[in-house]
């Protein structure tokens, strides 16, 4: 694999962790309210834990998108390529969060319900599918190399 394809693959797998990071916390911690990043204390440690979350995740995408522009600068962008690392990067923030944070450290859990293992199940199907579909987004770019 080509400079190309290492500078384009870590902006695109880091901007989509930091992506994710906010979609979760925009729509489940803030407009669902389903649940904290931390929900293990007070709610004012949740709301807390929410910050330093939203926080990392602007690091994210800021540090994201300076790789970008600096790999930018040096060879022409192959969006579909980036997107698919984007992807990737969104499926393995959802696929960690579900795994480690809901499950292994029992941050927080997706919603708390009596039937929480659908929702365990959807959030790491799409997950594994924003991988898969990104996976194959970007392979298509190495295999014309």
């Amino acid at each position: 694999m080509g400079t190309y394809a290492r500078e384009h693959k870590w902006s695109g797998f880091i901007f989509g962790i930091g992506l994710a990071g906010f979609v979760d916390e925009i729509v489940f911690h803030q407009f669902l309210q389903w649940h904290h990043f931390y929900d293990q204390m007070t709610k004012e440690i949740g709301l807390l834990s929410d910050g330093i979350l939203n926080s990392m995740c602007g690091f994210f995408i800021i540090f994201g998108l300076f790789l970008l522009a600096d790999a930018r600068r040096k060879y022409q962008t192959d969006w579909v390529f980036w997107i698919g690392r984007t992807l990737m990067g969104m499926g393995s923030f959802q696929f960690y969060d579900g795994i480690i944070n809901h499950k292994v450290l029992r941050m927080h859990q997706i919603r708390y319900v009596d039937n929480v293992l659908t929702y365990d199940i959807i959030w790491l199907v799409v997950a594994v599918c924003m991988i898969v579909i990104g996976f194959f987004m970007s392979r298509k770019r190495e295999m014309m190399k």
